[in-house]
């Protein structure tokens, strides 16, 4: 049986550069004591979700949040998944960027959030991401010592062909640092994960902001882990907490092999072509 610990840090947004050391250091110890192998940490943990804060709060990878995410992994040989943080590249662009870090503090995978949020729910949410920010052109999966895992970054989730093509390309598990809002929450937020794990055969660890009542962005909470059965295995209210759930990762090929749907494809009729290639189909 291959077992992995998950912890899932459902915080406040940190904007103070030493309170978000103090923080990831802390998290960071306190999910090694609790046996965890890897850390999960929610989408813009060190940043208000909002258009007008992306710019002010936007550094280059390896600029002082990546470093002490790097640190903190580092010092208590964690892999950390550090949710999200505002990535501006060398030519101005504005990402919204999900970094991994190996247990001794290297950056193992790096997604750019690929599906902007522009909606405008009657009655309810109204956000234009793509007003500030650029959109990511990759699909992310990467190897650890436990096993493949895939990378996306909230409304990502909506888009069933990005979730296929990580399982597709080996994960057992995909991360997805996500802040889920008052209206697609209550309707979308279990939908969405439990449906994607049962379509993909995966697990996948949804980790969110706790809920500030007084932010210009209010987050819907419930960080979420869904096996491949689709079953939730642990989710959390809306306030701060820190989680650990353990998962046997033996579930993916034992339901892969009841309900083989990966073999039952029938790629004579249909087939998913990635953009940057239109001769490598899947």
């Amino acid at each position: 049986m291959t077992v992995l610990r998950i912890a899932q840090a459902q915080s406040p947004v940190y904007t103070d550069k030493e309170q978000i050391n103090d923080f990831l250091l802390r998290i960071s110890e306190q999910s090694a004591q609790k046996g965890a192998h890897l850390l999960a940490l929610p989408e813009m943990f060190c940043c208000p979700y909002d258009i007008a804060s992306f710019p002010d709060y936007a550094e280059e990878e390896g600029g002082p949040v990546w470093q002490a995410c790097s640190r903190a992994a580092r010092s208590f040989r964690i892999f950390l998944s550090a949710g999200t943080i505002p990535e501006r590249d060398p030519s101005g662009h504005i990402y919204n960027t999900a970094y991994v870090f190996g247990q001794d503090g290297n950056q193992i995978a790096k997604h750019r959030k690929m599906h902007l949020f522009d909606i405008n729910i009657e009655g309810g949410q109204s956000f234009r991401e793509s007003a500030v920010l650029t959109s990511g052109d990759e699909i992310t999966t990467f190897r650890t010592d436990f096993c493949t895992m895939g990378l996306a970054v909230c409304y990502d989730i909506r888009f069933p062909e990005l979730f296929r093509l990580m399982a597709l390309n080996g994960a057992d598990i995909i991360l997805v640092p996500a802040s889920f809002n008052m209206t697609t929450g209550p309707m979308h937020w279990e939908l969405l994960f439990r449906s994607q794990s049962v379509f993909n055969q995966v697990f996948i660890i949804g980790t969110a902001p706790a809920r500030d009542e007084n932010a210009s962005y209010v987050s819907w909470g419930h960080s979420i882990i869904t096996d491949p059965w689709g079953n939730i295995l642990s989710q959390m209210d809306e306030r701060v907490h820190l989680s650990v759930t353990e998962i046997n990762l033996d579930e993916c090929r034992k339901v892969r092999e009841q309900i083989p749907v990966f073999r039952h494809r029938r790629t004579d009729v249909y087939t998913l072509i990635t953009g940057d290639s239109p001769q490598k189909k899947c």
